[in-house]
């Protein structure tokens, strides 16, 4: 078993292949620290890395000093207002107004295998695959027990860790803070904190900054992980790249409100924490009740961010991703927003089809407009019936059109909206969620549903539902296009107001996993005005995300860079799209947008009926390099080779075989360069010992020389030129 506890020292370790974290007891009262997070360590007495023995002692031997002890122990799940000043983990108010707590342990369990959250997403595993830890904390005073949960992956460096607080006292507690994860360490490796921002069609652009005194942190609290900000830190050693170098890396298992946060002390510690955001959040607890706070995933590297990597991207699609296309290859589709946005009709949607068909292209997508009286984005949501109007004959008549030229049929919805101008919103002005006597501030002319209330999850999702069982549709983009705001339900009463945005947020994978099990072979895709909520919630309900509305191959190199630092390939979202780009304005090759596009999950966004011959002319060969590829890229080993946002010339990565048996590169010429030779990459990854061949050369090279000798990419001519390098290990005849 990975997991051990030593009575007599009262130190609990949790052990990956790698890894070792390290948890320890202290005192009569039994105060819960942490020891240890880093390189695999064997059995010895680790208690002294808590410096219990150091001034102020522990309260049972110095009760005068007591605060000087709670502000410099490193706590492992630190609570709040009983002296320790750097921020708790964790928040509660009693009736009285008090809030005070201290959580002790209390037991523990050690079992093989792993929990499911109730109405959450999370990682899984079996029994042979992982071991749980279950420590029982509770505050006497308050009757809050807090049970912290841990499991550590037997083949994988990844620990994850999630937290039920339950209420056991006689009177109703508020929970006004739980963090899913915290513990503290030494800033003694001068660390940097690595986080992505951004902002709507530039997501997840990757900042280091370093640590300092105080607190800093990222967050949303827009109801959802958002453009803005990512459920991501990672603690970076000083030096630290792609290959050497320590790292902590946290990731937030959740797709609403989130806190990521580091807060260095006087004393040169550092607390570590992320959970929900505290802000707008407070939830009622009676007696009796229990809460379930969403799962964080971390992961150690000392081989760098591209070890960290390749332990997320392996996690995420043997231990969280689910469904009939985890391990499938996807249909190359096209969608029809940049071809036509609200102008269409069946005759115009079968024209890009049988376009589309003659190609290749296994699916058509409807993207939004098909339905109320939707021509453009100032109306309609909520009225999720077919407007035969520009669906002539019906969705069905539509969808069996479209089977008949062999191609899959996909539409998009955006369940959680409501539009003021809608007959929904006209039955049901209630439904929104909105504060009394406030006027509610639109964004793209829209409200959201308060999806807090079950009769209107229900509802939409019948409505959802209706349209699905209706026709042969084999795929579904679920999209959101602004976030929340004036947080007020009409179904709540004014105890539990604090509770709608996390409420939002359980229904809404409440609604897309009875989705997907009412419709086990559908390919749900998740959207959010782009990449607002690509994140490891919304991966558990759907294998895909669109990772940006932000379609221009350039812009890509960066939001992709960013995407794939933590999630696979597989996940993301990428199409090939018109020119000029409808986002920039900028004009890039054709062939060097399905280079770019091939990193994902490969598609079009445009009009083909309409683009030049040129291009249409080189979709079938995209094809066919997606199918020959797309395995490897799925399934294979992500390594970052050279970085655009750093270098602001060239990108470069490379995906290779788990059994090292191929490889394929892709490099992309950002800026042309004048007089210049060639440009020397070294790859990652390959066997030193075995001989490759370079798809289109006559010799080959020895791995070992790849990787340390380097490769030679010619100058390409002129800007935004791309490459592709495929390469194939010899075999021994």
């Amino acid at each position: 078993m990975s997991i051990s506890y030593k009575k007599e020292t009262g130190v609990f370790q949790l052990n990956t292949p790698n890894t070792s974290y390290i948890i320890g007891l202290v005192d009569k009262e039994k105060f819960v620290g942490h020891i240890y997070y880093g390189r695999k360590l064997e059995n010895d007495d680790f208690s002294y890395l808590m410096r219990t023995r150091e001034n102020p002692f522990v309260p049972s031997e110095n009760a005068r000093d007591r605060n000087s002890f709670l502000d410099s122990f490193p706590m492992e799940y630190p609570g709040s207002g009983v002296g320790d000043y750097r921020e708790g983990a964790i928040g509660v108010r009693t009736l009285r107004g008090h809030e005070g707590v201290l959580p002790l342990y209390q037991s523990h369990k050690i079992y093989p295998g792993k929990p499911k959250l109730p109405g959450l997403p999370a990682t899984w595993g079996e029994a042979s695959d992982c071991d749980t830890l279950e420590l029982t904390l509770t505050d006497e005073v308050s009757g809050l027990e807090v049970t912290l949960f841990y499991t550590a992956f037997s083949k994988l460096d990844a620990i994850t860790r999630s937290v039920q607080v339950k209420n056991h006292g006689t009177d109703t507690l508020y929970l006004t803070k739980v963090m899913s994860a915290a513990f503290d360490m030494d800033n003694d490796k001068e660390f940097e904190m690595l986080t992505m921002h951004g902002s709507w069609a530039r997501e997840r652009r990757i900042q280091k900054k370093p640590i300092g005194y105080g607190k800093q942190s990222c967050g949303s609290i827009r109801g959802e992980s958002s453009h803005q900000e990512h459920p991501f830190l990672a603690l970076l050693e000083k030096g630290t790249n792609q290959k050497r170098g320590e790292v902590y890396a946290m990731n937030f298992v959740y797709s609403g409100n989130f806190l990521a946060q580091v807060e260095q002390s006087q004393f040169d510690s550092m607390r570590v924490m992320m959970g929900i955001h505290p802000e707008n959040f407070c939830w009622e607890l009676k007696t009796g009740e229990a809460f379930w706070a969403p799962e964080v995933v971390m992961v150690y590297s000392h081989k760098g961010l591209g070890g960290m990597t390749r332990t997320f991207h392996d996690l995420y699609r043997n231990h969280l991703i689910r469904g009939e296309y985890r391990d499938k290859k996807r249909p190359i589709l096209i969608n029809n927003w940049e071809a036509t946005y609200f102008d269409f009709n069946t005759e115009k949607l079968l024209d890009i089809a049988k376009e589309a068909s003659q190609l290749g292209i296994e699916m058509l997508v409807m993207d939004d407009g098909w339905f109320g009286a939707r021509n453009d984005d100032n109306t309609s949501l909520g009225d999720w019936e077919v407007n035969e109007t520009k669906i002539q004959g019906g969705l069905k008549h539509l969808v069996d059109e479209v089977n008949k030229l062999g191609m899959k049929f996909g539409i998009w919805f955006e369940p959680e909206m409501i539009s003021p101008d809608s007959n929904l919103f006209r039955e049901h002005p209630d439904w929104a969620i909105q504060m009394p006597d406030r006027t509610p501030s639109l964004a793209r002319n829209q409200l959201v549903l308060d999806l807090s209330r079950p009769e209107i999850v229900d509802y939409i999702y019948e409505k959802v539902a209706k349209i699905l069982r209706s026709a042969n549709i084999e795929y579904v983009k679920w999209d959101m296009n602004r976030q929340l705001n004036d947080l007020g339900s009409l179904g709540l009463s004014p105890e539990r107001q604090g509770e709608l945005s996390h409420r939002y947020m359980l229904a809404v994978y409440e609604m897309q996993d009875r989705l997907t099990k009412e419709f086990p072979h559908l390919l749900l895709e998740n959207c959010s005005g782009g990449g607002a909520r690509f994140d490891a919630g919304m991966l558990y309900y759907s294998p895909q995300i669109w990772c940006s509305d932000d379609t221009d191959a350039i812009e890509r190199l960066s939001i992709q860079e960013g995407t794939a630092m933590i999630y696979p390939l597989s996940a993301m979202g990428a199409h090939v799209s018109d020119c000029p780009n409808h986002t920039v304005g900028r004009k890039t090759p054709f062939e060097t947008r399905g280079y770019v596009a091939l990193a994902g999950t490969f598609g079009y966004e445009l009009d083909v009926t309409k683009i030049p011959q040129e291009d249409r002319d080189m979709i079938p060969a995209q094809i066919a390099m997606y199918h020959k590829y797309n395995d490897l890229v799925r399934g294979g080993d992500y390594y970052r080779i050279a970085s655009y946002r750093e270098n602001h010339g060239y990108d470069c990565y490379e995906v290779v075989a788990k059994d090292k048996s191929e490889a394929l590169v892709t490099f992309i010429q950002v800026m042309g360069r004048a007089n210049c030779h060639s440009r020397r990459i070294y790859l990652d990854g390959l066997d030193e010992n075995v001989k490759y061949r370079i798809e289109g050369e006559e010799r080959t090279y020895l791995g070992s020389t790849l990787m340390y000798g380097g490769l030679q990419v010619e100058n390409l001519w002129g800007d935004f030129q791309g490459k592709l390098i495929y390469l194939k290990a010899e075999v021994d005849k």
